[in-house]
């Protein structure tokens, strides 16, 4: 659901005009984001919470160079679901669903992959060329 089919969904279900609920949306997820950016926390009963997580800054590597990277700390938004909405979620969990799900997660068949090639009995050095019969 993204945030005009939740607006949509509310002016239907309220019967307030569509700029009256997308002003309702607008303020609560400004609320959140405030409360958020204050450190402070969200708990909404039977939904969930929301929270800051801080991280601590470490030294990562830039996949495509290699390179050492210096990621500084930072504070980040974290929901915990509650559980209500959790039970509520897993209640519509059935076998068909489940199903779904393995068909979807089982690792592909994948054909066999071909033996190494043996390794030269006698180390080369590395002056040395490769023979046609090596490549």
């Amino acid at each position: 659901m993204t945030k005009s089919e939740l607006i949509e969904r509310i002016a239907q279900e309220s019967g307030l005009p569509k700029g009256r609920a997308e002003m309702v949306v607008n303020t609560i997820f400004d609320s959140m984001t405030s409360a958020l950016i204050a450190g402070d926390g969200i708990e909404i009963r039977g939904f969930g919470s929301f929270t800051v997580r801080l991280y601590k800054s470490y030294e990562g590597r830039n996949p495509r160079t290699g390179d050492v990277v210096h990621v500084a700390p930072k504070r980040l938004p974290f929901f915990k679901v509650g559980k209500e909405l959790r039970e509520r979620v897993n209640g519509s969990w059935d076998a068909e669903s489940e199903a779904a799900v393995e068909a979807v997660s089982a690792p592909a068949a994948r054909p066999a992959a071909a033996p190494a090639p043996a390794k030269p009995s006698t180390p080369r050095r590395r002056d040395e060329s490769l023979s046609e019969d090596v490549i």
